[in-house]
């Protein structure tokens, strides 16, 4: 299919194909029959139902295709059959999915693997965008790779226009590098392995445990089902809105407002800020379509929240409302738990504040188009947006400077952790804003909600703080010295957006040089899979030690 979408063909080569397709089809129908007869285990429901609905499937279309439709096996497939397609999708989820992949864990230890099934997909993504389909004039490699780390890191930064560059082919590679970027390729296959198979080795639940933050090890697959289940759900509903917010005389007919809806509910999730519009929101027909841009807003905001705290928030919605109707007679504790807490006060706390203060700053600015309610959800946009979705609905090379500045330092602060956004996370400046009070005020210990902050928490946090600025300054350093022509705020404004994974740019990131571009996608990758993920990865673990040295202070103040 690959070859087939990304290259033009003779007709003999497409018939080619087309014999490939059907043969594909019938295989995989044979496939699934022989196991059921095979198999002494009998499959649980949610797999027989996926077979029995995969199989008529498969039957339907070939039906379709040959009696129907009435094509020739040896047709050209110039005439596309896209149920056939289809048919031929749901083939190879089902069959790749019974392969049994056993992680080895004295090979590659969690964060390894984590940083190379990135660094695997970003390669795929790059040479996928190449096929000469997929573009309309073609792509150097260097472009594809940048475009590839962009979407696969959920930032949005661009070397070259989205929607006019790009084939619809190469949008919808780009829009399936954004979604498994935004959830990781380990999630995905790691969830219909175990779907299909129905279990999993104690050495791979150990890897996935430590890759999706599970509570134990009984719950990493639950995980994995809350994290698809709710991401599909939301990027529905988000599409459906989005698609009723619009209005239908800005497309060509219903296929290209699906598929606008369609991109940008899933760019807006997974904080991508890829736009299949130039100039992203701030277009004719859209900079004042003040019902999509709160669609979005929600949208990228529910993702940047994490994946454990929205299953959280759903279970404390669940509770609240059993409660109410009376279903729930006992009275649980912490229901809603602490790092949700403090991961939602820190998000409302830190919008609000950058709400009224772009509000203040711009509203003689760019916010001097709007009026009234407009004027509140466009600066609402611009204050969330720099929290790692990178969509804009005014011109960012014209806001003034104290509000660039305060972007700056909202870029940095980031999404939450486990959420699809970059940064050095909300959690992380709440820990470091608690310790400073509690230092002034003479106590040595963080204490919230009744709760005492572990020490490992603290520790990690400032770790990230200091790899952040880290990364950040060498990578300003690095391009001062190869973009002499460009300004320096510029270029700093620039890998602050590709560190924080945000997208936001003053305009540069096409004039880059080979070498800044390189800069701009090591520091994109850093950002996604986080500095201190590398740093575990580098350096090997030793064990702990049953031994306490004596504590001694050091000088700081």
């Amino acid at each position: 299919m690959v070859f087939d979408f990304g290259f033009e063909h003779s007709d003999y080569l497409s018939k080619t194909y087309n014999i490939f397709y059907v043969a594909v089809i019938i295989l995989g129908i044979t496939s699934t029959s022989i196991r059921y007869y095979k198999n002494d285990d009998f499959p649980k429901k949610g797999v027989v139902v996926f077979d029995l609905i995969s199989v008529l499937f498969s039957i339907f279309v070939l039906i379709r295709h040959f009696v129907v439709l009435d094509f020739q096996i040896l047709e050209s497939s110039v005439i596309r059959d896209n149920w056939l397609n289809l048919a031929i999708l749901l083939t190879f989820i089902r069959e790749s999915s019974d392969i049994k992949i056993s992680i080895d864990r004295t090979i590659l230890n969690p964060a390894q693997l984590f940083i190379l099934s990135f660094l695997t997909i970003i390669v795929i993504g790059s040479f996928l965008l190449m096929l000469p389909n997929a573009t309309h004039s073609g792509i150097s490699f260097i472009d594809a790779l940048f475009t590839s780390t962009s979407a696969v890191c959920v930032t949005g930064l661009i070397v070259v226009d989205t929607g006019s560059y790009f084939t619809g082919l190469g949008q919808t590679i780009i829009l399936c590098l954004i979604q498994i970027g935004g959830l990781g390729i380990l999630t995905f296959t790691s969830f219909f392995s175990y779907f299909f198979k129905g279990g999993s080795t104690y050495e791979n639940q150990l890897t996935l445990n430590s890759i999706t933050s599970s509570k134990s090890l009984s719950t990493v697959f639950k995980t994995l089902k809350y994290i698809i289940v709710i991401t599909f759900g939301i990027e529905l509903v988000s599409a459906l809105l989005i698609y009723s917010s619009l209005e239908s005389s800005d497309f060509k007919g219903f296929s290209d407002q699906a598929y606008f809806s369609i991109f940008h509910a899933i760019s807006s999730f997974c904080n991508a800020g890829f736009s299949t519009l130039t100039n992203s929101f701030n277009e004719t027909g859209f900079r004042f379509n003040y019902g999509l841009q709160l669609v979005v807003i929600v949208s990228f905001i529910v993702g940047g929240l994490g994946f454990p705290i929205v299953e959280n928030i759903v279970k404390y919605i669940r509770y609240s409302v059993k409660r109410v109707f009376g279903r729930e007679a006992d009275f649980k504790p912490w229901v809603l738990n602490l790092s949700s807490r403090i991961t939602l006060i820190t998000t409302f706390i830190v919008t609000a504040i950058a709400l009224v203060v772009i509000y203040i700053l711009e509203f003689n600015n760019s916010l001097a188009e709007h009026s009234g309610f407009g004027k509140i959800v466009t600066a609402l946009f611009t204050a969330a947006t720099p929290r790692t979705a990178g969509f804009n609905t005014v011109d960012t090379s014209l806001l003034t400077l104290p509000t660039l500045l305060f972007i700056l330092l909202l870029m940095w602060i980031g999404a939450s952790p486990s959420s699809t956004g970059g940064g050095i996370k909300t959690s992380t400046l709440a820990i470091s804003t608690l310790n400073i009070l509690s230092l002034a005020r003479g106590k040595s210990r963080i204490e919230v909600f009744k709760r005492e902050i572990s020490n490992i928490s603290i520790r990690r946090s400032y770790a990230i703080i200091a790899l952040s600025l880290i990364v950040i300054g060498f990578s300003t350093l690095v391009l001062s010295l190869s973009e002499k022509n460009l300004s320096l705020f510029d270029l700093v404004f620039e890998t602050f957006s590709a560190y924080s994974t945000v997208g936001l740019s003053l305009g540069i990131t096409d004039r880059l040089s080979e070498l800044g571009k390189l800069v701009i996608i090591f520091t994109m990758f850093v950002g996604r899979v986080s500095m201190l993920t590398v740093v575990v990865a580098v350096f090997k673990k030793i064990k702990q030690k049953n031994y306490d040295y004596p504590t001694e202070e050091i000088l700081i103040n």
